[in-house]
């Protein structure tokens, strides 16, 4: 599939300066939910671009530093686990994605955001955008921040929450509700990087 079909159908609409975004990290237990919002040269050729879901950890690795190296503009942005407890986690999204899009060297003058949502009960996408379902498979620039937003969530779960909880091994589960996780847990009850919104299930069921 062509990725710059979206693309090319706004700028035909006289939208010259576009950005994709996209977030990463809503499912997991712990950690930050992390965005990114990257503005790229009209139809680059990025080799390998594709969903990050799709792609294995190296090769979202070496599509990290083409897409640094050649975007126009580019942003990563996250809400904490603290703000996921506060708002909830579609708000946080929303919150990570406008902090990304703010983040951005120069505005767009519009945002493709991934998904069918822009707005939680508190948050909304202030930015001019449209949302495309399954965009991150359809967008060269929404795939290429799914590529930015994963990767850098998972470099900060691997490396600084691995390091200041190293009994929950962050590096192997990414803070995913993982069997190894769930047991972690369950000998070492919660830290300060876990959800609490996200462990009423398990909190229910401990003894």
């Amino acid at each position: 599939m062509d990725l710059w079909t979206p693309e090319r159908e706004y700028w035909n609409q006289s939208f010259d300066t576009l950005c994709g975004v996209d977030e990463a990290g809503a499912g997991p237990l712990a950690g930050p939910v992390y965005a990114a919002a990257v503005i790229l040269p009209r139809e680059i050729d990025i080799p390998g671009l594709n969903d990050s879901k799709k792609l294995t950890e190296k090769k979202r690795e070496t599509l990290y530093d083409l897409i640094t190296a050649q975007a126009e503009a580019w942003s990563v942005a996250f809400a904490t686990a603290e703000e996921i407890d506060a708002l909830d986690i579609l708000n946080a999204r929303m919150l990570a994605m406008n902090r990304a899009i703010d983040g951005l060297s120069q505005p767009p003058d519009l945002c493709l955001i991934d998904g069918s949502r822009d707005h939680g009960s508190r948050v909304s996408i202030t930015a001019p955008h449209v949302t495309i379902v399954g965009g991150d498979g359809k967008s060269a620039s929404i795939a290429a921040a799914s590529i930015l937003a994963k990767v850098s969530r998972d470099r900060y779960v691997s490396t600084e929450l691995e390091a200041l909880y190293p009994q929950y091994q962050f590096a192997r589960h990414k803070g995913y509700g993982t069997k190894l996780h769930y047991e972690l847990l369950d000998r070492y009850g919660p830290c300060p990087a876990h959800r609490g919104s996200f462990l009423k299930k398990w909190e229910a069921r401990r003894p």
